[in-house]
């Protein structure tokens, strides 16, 4: 999966199961027979980011006693990986051909209903915080990301670190 996720970075929607297995250090067989097909390993991979989503943003944020904190190593974990701008727009031209197939769309629904889940819980600590501050900081973090992508200035965790803090500090 995580060869998946680099080869993606790398060549965006156009990646192919041949660069998957070179990154993977595998023979094509072998990702062609476990997975099937491109659409296979998507989806794959979707379930293994949702299955872990979850711990990881929860694991990230259970390091820091400080709320605001907590909030910020969770979104920060949808930065891992992200390093520059042709990674993060390659990402998100694959999210534009994951968000066109229903199955992957499918499956980002279940991300997406899980990283809310994480945020509500932490958002707990906020007393001004709207009902929905888990949807609004995903969609900011997200925006964030796209907007470094078309304008990359300093890191892409630092943006989101400081898109984030601005909200969370009126929450307070």
């Amino acid at each position: 999966m995580a060869a998946c996720g680099r080869t993606i970075g790398q060549h965006g929607p156009g990646f192919t199961l041949a660069q998957v297995a070179t990154e993977a250090a595998v023979a094509v067989g072998t990702v062609a027979g476990r997975f099937g097909s491109k659409q296979g390993l998507l989806l794959a991979m979707m379930t293994a980011q949702s299955d872990v989503a979850e711990e990881r943003m929860a694991a990230a944020a259970a390091r820091h006693p400080d709320p605001v904190a907590a909030v910020l190593a969770a979104l920060l974990v949808t930065t891992e990986g992200v390093a520059d701008p042709t990674t993060a727009t390659n990402h998100l031209a694959q999210l534009g051909v994951d968000l066109a197939d229903p199955a992957l769309r499918a499956g980002l629904a279940v991300l997406r209903a899980r990283v809310h889940r994480v945020l509500a819980g932490l958002l707990a600590e906020f007393p001004e915080a709207p009902p929905h501050a888990a949807r609004i900081l995903a969609a900011m973090t997200h925006g964030a990301q796209l907007d470094w992508a078309l304008a990359p200035s300093g890191r892409i965790a630092d943006r989101v670190r400081a898109d984030v803090t601005a909200i969370l500090e009126t929450w307070r």
